[in-house]
């Protein structure tokens, strides 16, 4: 499967959905960017569906989700560092505000999606350590146990200081005063109290003790007080005495507000709602895992799963299970089971080519959306074919018991977590008549398989009789200035290698520039700001010229593009002319970022220059 660029991607689909001017926010979840944008028409939604990179779009939930699959963080940090919008000041750009439903989502899918990775794998070890426990290679009373546990354990337990994290993000409160809010509702201390003889008052007042480990709204709710708090406090008090006397205030303030009212009060609210979906299981199990089985994929599609998941993870506390979770195994591998058969039955090379790894990340981790927007979903007949099988199985699952006991996605490697709880062989059994009754549908009663495009259809005719390509072997210096390596820019980013090898090149004194192009190609980025631009050479090395860091936030002032994309370059060729006086007086770092992109499918990519260079002066030798 070819490489994808998702650093090229990140620009060429900020600029298919309206541009920044048009996002109002940016998430992500586990596989998908969550956008909320100002103006869902502005977006070119089937271009963006034919990006490389792009499985599909989903609108739903007053988002504007684009399924990217388990490289999803990648395009989001990119697209963080190239809007900034991650830094808006409050009132910059104002939330939609939608049904009060598509506000909740928003608010589910901003608070958890990133924590959630954490929660998964801590969960495994908990239950890979269960079933040690089990089989015996494990004392419960050892020591090993006890630092195994703690690793499984300690993001669950401290879950609402993660949460804090999140929260103080999205309400824009302060971030450290938010997680020694947290922090108290677990201190050891606190946490004693709930075991106290007598009852517990602050200055009087009774304390209601509750169990704040593993909780989730209680400090969700504090954090938003927070910050209208801190905005309250930092508007009234004086400067001298602002930066010590906010937190101060915050947290005298409201840890026992949040002890004395807003933690019991939701805490009680939780375990309701948590009691009431326990019920229904306990009444008819079967039913409720006919109907999890049958629609959890749909409830995902619109994104409405993010608002059983708190459930799903407050039962961890109080039962100790989740009989929620159960059925989604069967839901899950049946989508993937599904994908499987596509990939038996069909022809169509590009659609086997998705449905392989799409298949292996349902089956193996739990990830479905590849296989659903990417295979069934458009085939319609594999979907409908991984719900029937996943209804039949959770119908199976649920009436055995099935349950798990630490948050992991419902996959084949945590099957562990189901240990402990109800009839595991019947359990297993749902599970595979999912997987059979999914797979045997697919290759029995088949869909319709989309016919394979023919060469050059969809991009440019090729060229037969075509010399062979000259490979790319050197690269030119985009300015006159002092190269330095990579590791030494001030962006992370940058000097981490996450985006490949390359070089940062300082320009000395001022006026205006000229940014030349290293090599010859096809401009993939073009960024109407004039900051940065993307080539890809003939023979298929990936670049990228960045202008500056932290350029993007001028909007395009001190900027003068030469080029667009789609046009075709050759090394040397002007790029942009750039207003050095602008970027140091709206105090941006002029050094000019060549990458390579995909340096990671290339022998070698290695700086030949440290020190003074003219523009044009080889910077850069590539080995393919």
């Amino acid at each position: 499967m070819a490489r994808i660029d998702y650093a090229a991607l990140a620009p060429q689909l900020l600029d298919k959905v309206g541009g920044e001017a048009n996002i109002r926010s940016i998430n992500h979840c586990a596989t998908r960017l969550r956008l909320v944008l100002a103006d869902e028409s502005k977006a070119a939604t089937d271009q963006i569906k034919a990006l490389p990179g792009v499985v599909t779009v989903v609108q739903a939930g007053g988002q504007y989700q684009v399924v990217i699959g388990n490289d999803v963080p990648v395009v989001h940090e990119e697209l963080s560092r190239l809007t900034g919008i991650g830094s808006r000041e409050e009132g910059e750009a104002p939330q939609e505000r939608g049904s009060l439903f598509d506000r909740f989502i928003r608010l589910i899918s901003a608070l958890i999606n990133p924590v959630v990775w954490t929660l998964a794998g801590a969960g495994l070890i908990k239950a890979f350590l269960t079933l040690a426990l089990t089989l015996g290679w494990l004392s419960e009373e050892s020591t090993t146990h006890a630092i195994l546990n703690a690793a499984g354990d300690s993001a669950l337990y401290f879950l609402p200081i993660l949460l804090a994290i999140t929260s103080a993000r999205h309400f824009k409160a302060n971030e450290f005063t938010a997680v020694a809010l947290a922090g108290a509702l677990v201190y050891p201390g606190i946490v004693a109290l709930n075991e106290a003889p007598g009852p517990v008052t602050f200055l009087g007042i009774p304390v209601v003790m509750a169990s704040y480990a593993s909780s989730l709204v209680p400090i969700i709710v504090a954090v938003w007080v927070q910050s209208h708090l801190q905005r309250l406090l930092t508007r009234i008090l004086p400067s001298a005495i602002r930066n010590f006397m906010v937190p101060l205030l915050v947290l005298l303030i409201m840890v026992p507000l949040t002890l004395i009212t807003v933690g019991p009060v939701t805490t009680a609210l939780s375990s309701g709602i948590a009691s009431g979906l326990n019920t229904l299981f306990e009444v008819a199990p079967w039913v409720a895992g006919g109907i999890m089985g049958a629609f959890w994929q749909v409830f995902v599609m619109f994104g409405v799963h993010w608002g059983l998941v708190p459930i799903m993870i407050a039962q961890y506390d109080n039962p100790g299970y989740s009989l929620m979770v159960g059925p989604i195994f069967p839901a899950v591998l049946a989508q993937a089971a599904a994908t499987l058969g596509v990939l038996i039955r069909s022809r169509n090379a590009k659609l086997r080519q998705l449905a392989g790894p799409a298949s292996l990340s349902g089956f193996l981790a739990g990830i479905t959306e590849p296989a659903i927007y990417g295979v069934n979903l458009p085939l319609k007949r594999p979907f409908i074919f991984g719900c029937i099988g996943g209804a039949v199985g959770g119908v199976i699952v649920s009436a055995a018991g099935g349950a798990t006991t630490s948050f992991v996605f419902p996959s084949l490697i945590g099957i562990p977590a189901l240990l402990g709880h109800g009839n595991l062989p019947v359990v297993l059994i749902g599970m595979a008549v999912a997987v059979a009754i999914s797979l045997t549908l697919t290759l029995v009663l088949g869909f319709t398989d989309p016919v394979e495009e023919a060469p050059g259809a969809a991009g440019e005719a090729l060229d037969a009789t075509a010399e062979p390509v000259e490979p790319t072997t050197q690269l030119g210096s985009p300015i006159t200035g002092r190269a330095v390596p990579l590791e030494r820019v001030t962006d992370p980013v940058f000097s981490s290698g996450a985006l490949g090898n390359g070089v940062g090149v300082t320009p000395e004194g001022g006026g205006t520039i000229e940014v030349l192009a290293p090599a010859g190609g096809r401009l993939v980025t073009a960024m109407d700001s004039g900051h940065a631009y993307g080539i890809r050479t003939d023979d298929g090395v990936e670049l990228l010229v960045h202008i500056g860091l932290d350029t993007v936030d001028l909007k395009g002032e001190g900027f003068s593009p030469a080029v667009a994309a789609g046009d075709r370059v050759e090394r040397g060729d002007l790029l942009a002319r750039v207003d050095l006086d602008v970027l140091r007086g709206a105090d941006k770092d002029p050094t000019t970022i060549l990458v390579v992109t995909n340096t990671a499918a290339l022998r070698g990519v290695v700086p030949v220059v440290s020190g003074p260079v003219d523009a044009g002066g080889t910077v850069v030798e590539i080995d393919q």
